[in-house]
Order: structure tokens, then sequence, then C-alpha cells
């Protein structure tokens, strides 16, 4: 799809729904569904017969190139495998299901880019919307299908007011910008549904005024300052202030109560469904009877859902809070690249310990998913898209930051373990993100001038914040073991 060359931003207000307005809404859910289910049907049928013909197999024996991709997106023309083909599928179901060609557009163009990362190899499968399970849909333009006027939504000859409360001045401000499109949103809370509509506005978000002094919120400062961050932390450096701060650190560890939830669920699961389970416990192959769930059972599975809807809330706030924080210390942000995605996976080698038992070959899945460092990367970088900047990123095998002394110029490679800078006596990642905010302007190599001219100072917030950090152990505050502190 195509990105609109205007900035943008997302404001999201509560409908005030009637009972019957919901059951309506709810069957032109499940209409839109039944489109997406088909083009996702359609899309694997035609991508099916493009492997099996010849001129694929040639294309995959071919070298890798600039021309083979360009063979590639001929073939997918010609079966097919391109959005506004996908547009002409649904034409038929626009007709059958009586719904609006903006909105079902949408909904084939959202099937085609989930089915992309399938044929890029970036998933391994495209799932099927069950029933019941599609959570919005949205239009091309506020002129058609959903439309947002006078302070309602206006869908399928419905007319659903808007609440905007009256201390609410943000929301008030941000409805007076042009309207782009709309989206209405199911999300289910504690067992309940609610609606929710999000007006795509064009421009950027109004600024947040203190109430009670006038002043604005989180204004951008002036400055470099560099981000180290890793699955659990962040070390931040800038002339300013340095810091070494968990992320999102209200966060709990639910995983206990996942755990019981989870063996409650499938005690009940088997209780209901005898025939579905060999003797063993394991679940039959082949058996296509229709599966029971217990009213228990949907209690749990609700309560479940609710356990990941509050993390996936607290989480966005804490984020929100820290990046606001920074925003004060500058406007030019560096952090080096990194892939999360990898740190994710599991190790591939099997090797031993000490005492000769195996060593766990999990790595840093449970906390990047319960941190989530790379959203917190992407909304900085949309904070500072707002106000003309950007997330400057610097690759990670040039510049080396955990491996430079700015002191000597070399390079000397340091152990996971190593958590601090011994010839310095400097916390391992705040010394990182000093030599990322003193980066050279070609963002590959470190500027040692600048450092030397700006280490006394950082050296002295460095031991302010340490000292801090130390205070916080002593009077019993659990620390996380990476900071070395």
């Amino acid at each position: 799809m195509r990105e609109s060359s205007t900035p943008s931003y997302i404001l999201t207000l509560s409908l005030d729904i009637e009972k019957y307005q919901e059951d309506i809404i709810s069957k032109e859910f499940d209409k839109y569904r039944k489109v997406y289910n088909c083009c996702l049907s359609e899309l694997h049928k035609r991508y099916n017969h493009m492997r099996e013909s010849k001129a694929y197999r040639q294309n995959c024996k071919a070298k890798k190139g600039k021309e083979r991709n360009k063979m590639f997106s001929r073939l997918n023309i010609d079966f097919g495998l391109a959005e506004y083909s996908l547009h002409n599928f649904i034409k038929p179901m626009n007709k059958y299901y009586n719904l609006n060609s903006f909105i079902i557009q949408k909904i084939a163009s959202r099937c085609f880019s989930a089915f992309q990362k399938l044929m890029f190899h970036e998933a391994e499968k495209v799932n099927f919307i069950k029933y019941n399970k599609l959570y919005s849909i949205e239009g091309k333009s506020n002129t058609t299908g959903i439309i947002y006027r006078d302070g309602c939504i206006n869908f399928k000859n419905l007319s659903i007011p808007v609440i905007i409360k009256n201390n609410d001045l943000y929301a008030q401000r941000a409805v007076q910008d042009k309207v782009k499109f709309c989206r209405i949103l199911k999300k289910e809370t504690k067992g309940k549904t609610k609606w929710y509509v999000q007006l795509v506005l064009q421009g950027i978000p109004p600024q947040k005024i203190n109430k009670n002094t006038g002043e604005i919120k989180s204004q951008i400062g002036f400055g470099d300052v560099g981000i180290d961050i890793g699955t659990r932390t962040i070390g931040i450096s800038s002339k300013y202030d340095v810091k070494l701060l968990e992320l999102a650190p209200s966060i709990t560890d639910i995983s206990k109560k996942l755990r019981l939830i989870q063996r409650k669920m499938d005690r009940s699961k088997i209780k209901t469904n005898p025939s579905k389970y060999n003797s063993n416990g394991t679940i039959k192959k082949g058996n296509k009877e229709k599966w029971n769930f217990s009213n228990h059972y949907v209690k749990l599975r609700n309560l479940r859902k609710e356990l990941y809807r509050k993390q996936s809330e607290i989480r966005k706030q804490d984020h929100y809070k820290m990046i606001n924080n920074l925003l004060n210390l500058g406007n030019k942000f560096y952090v080096e690249t990194m892939s999360f995605k990898g740190l994710q996976k599991r190790s591939k080698k099997t090797e031993k310990n000490d005492k000769g038992k195996f060593k766990s070959k999990k790595r840093f899945g449970k906390s990047l998913g319960s941190k989530a460092p790379s959203m917190f990367l992407s909304m900085l970088d949309t904070k500072l898209k707002y106000n003309d900047e950007k997330l400057y990123k610097i690759d990670t095998r040039k510049v080396k930051a955990s491996q430079f002394n700015h002191v000597t110029g070399e390079y000397t490679k340091k152990e996971l373990k190593d958590r601090w800078n011994k010839n310095l006596g400097i916390q391992r990642d705040l010394y990182s993100a000093f030599l990322l905010m003193n980066v050279k302007e070609n963002l590959k190599e470190i500027d040692r001038e600048k450092c030397f001219e700006t280490y006394d100072k950082f050296k002295t917030l460095h031991d302010k914040e340490i000292e801090r950090l130390k205070l916080l152990k002593l009077n019993g505050n659990k620390l996380i073991s990476s900071m070395g502190v």
C-alpha cells in the first residue's frame, strides 16, 4: 500500500453504541471477515500454481540479483499475485454482500500485505480469521463508508455518537484537524466487547498543556543524545544527564499466573473433549469433531486475554513516560542497529556447563516480549518525526561502541558478563551511550576529539548515576543483574 505523503496521527475515542447498533456492526464485521478469508484462499491457490510452474523453478536456480528479482516480479503479476488484481477478484463479493467498495478494498490490501510475508519468507504461514475475531475495519477517505461528522460516526445508515469528555482538551483540539479516514475498532476488556473509533488525522498531534501552570508538556530539547538499548535496560548519555534505567519498570512477571491458567484450561478441555485425546494426553490427529468448551474454560480464556491486555497497556504507558523525559535532553538521538529477532531465536549449539549438565538453549525471547525494546525505538522515532527529527541508526559492525576505547583508539572484545570498562572505571552500557553521542556526521566512526571535550562532564554525571543506583540497592530495591551495580 502507498504511504501517505503528509504527516498524520491517530486519535482513539469510545463510541456511545446501543445494542441494536452493535448487532448490525457485528454482522458487517463478519461479512468482511469472510471476504478476507476468500482473498487469502485465492492467494494460496495462485501462489501454489506459480510455484508449480516451470518458469518459477528455473528462476529459483538463477543467480541472486536485480534480474532475478525482476523475473519474480513479472511472475507475480502473471499469476495475479498483485494487490490490484485482488481488488478485481473481490468485485463480485462486493455486490453479493452489499459492502462498501473502499472498505472491502482495504480488507483485500490487508490480506495481500499479510500474504507477502509468506512470499518473502518472513512468515511460515498466514492464518485465516476465525469467527468473531476480526477486530477492525477502515475506509480510504472520510467521504464514504465510515464517516466522522459533527461528533458522530456514520456507518450503514447508523449514526453513533463519539464520546469526547468536557475536560479532554487534547481530543477537543485534535478533532479540529482534517480527518483522512476512520477505523472502527473492537476490543475485548474483562470479557466484554467495547467499540471505539480511530480517527486518522492530518498533521501532527497537538501539544499537551499543563492545566495548572499553562506550560507545554514534553518540549523537545537541543543537543546530542546517545542510547545504548538492551533487552531489559537502556543507557542514556547527554550533556545534561546520564541515566541507566530499566525498560518498562511497571511490568510484572505474569508467567506463573499464565502457567496456572493454561493448566486449568487444558484440564477443562480434556474433560469436555475426551474423544479428541489419546490415552497419553496428546491430541488425536485427523479428528475433525467440533471442540466443546465449558463456561469455566471461557472464563479462564478471557482472564488470560485480560492479563495480556493489561501488560500491553502498562508497557505503552511506561515507554511514553520515558520518551517524554528523553525528549527534554536533546533533539539528535543516536542508537546502534540491533537484530531483536535474532536475539529471540533459540541457540543452535548444544553445550554443557562445568557440572556436565546441558545448558538451556533459550536466549532473550522472554525479556524481549515483556520489555519490547524494538517497540520503544519505533515510538521514539515517531515522536521525533513530529518535531521534524528522526532516530539516527548507526551500523554496529562499523562503530563497535561496546569495544572502542576513546583514550587509546583501540578495540577490545568483551564478554557479555563484563559490565564495566575496568581501565576507565565506567559502566559498559553508559560508556557505549557516551560514544554514540559523540559519533561523526557520517555515522560510521566515533569522533575522538569530541569525546575528549565532553568526557569530564560525562564522568561526573556517570558517577552521580552509579551512586543513585547503589543507594537504591542499599534500600532493598532489586536491580537488573546486567546493570553490574
